[in-house]
């Protein structure tokens, strides 16, 4: 560390170009999310259900996971959903219109052990999943 009389600019340097390693505040100042994520800087984006597949889990774990392809409606980009909940996945078919989130994985990543899937699936038709699944809604007709 530079500690004479003439030290400020080489230390306010150092300090600027040591804030830059550090990953959240680097995605902040540079806009990489909304530069680089299909959803774009909002947490909830609307999309088009293209197919419904299943996924294996990864390995310590064994089943299977319904998942669903989805193209976003504001960029036409397409990525895959989970679908939480157990039958849920009966009652969404294809050119249904869903809402989908990020799930909450580590630095917007996956979670656990569902490989690839950063997003899930939380209304569809414009009601949601839940309630629908649970019985007390039912799915509106689009």
């Amino acid at each position: 560390m530079p500690n004479g009389e003439f030290a400020a600019r080489k230390l306010l340097r150092q300090r600027k170009r040591q804030r830059l390693l550090k990953k959240w505040l680097k995605r902040r100042k540079f806009k990489l999310k909304e530069k680089y994520d299909p959803v774009g800087p909002v947490p909830r984006a609307k999309g088009l259900v293209l197919q419904k597949f299943i996924v294996e889990q990864k390995q310590p774990h064994s089943g299977q996971i319904k998942c669903i392809r989805v193209q976003l409606i504001k960029n036409n980009k397409v990525v895959g959903a989970f679908v939480p909940g157990d039958g849920s996945i009966n009652f969404i078919d294809e050119h249904d219109e869903v809402i989908i989130e990020g799930m909450g994985g580590s630095q917007r990543g996956q979670m656990g052990c569902i490989p690839g899937m950063k997003y899930k699936a939380v209304a569809v038709n414009g009601a949601d999943l839940d309630l629908v699944r649970r019985g007390k809604l039912e799915k509106p007709k689009r």
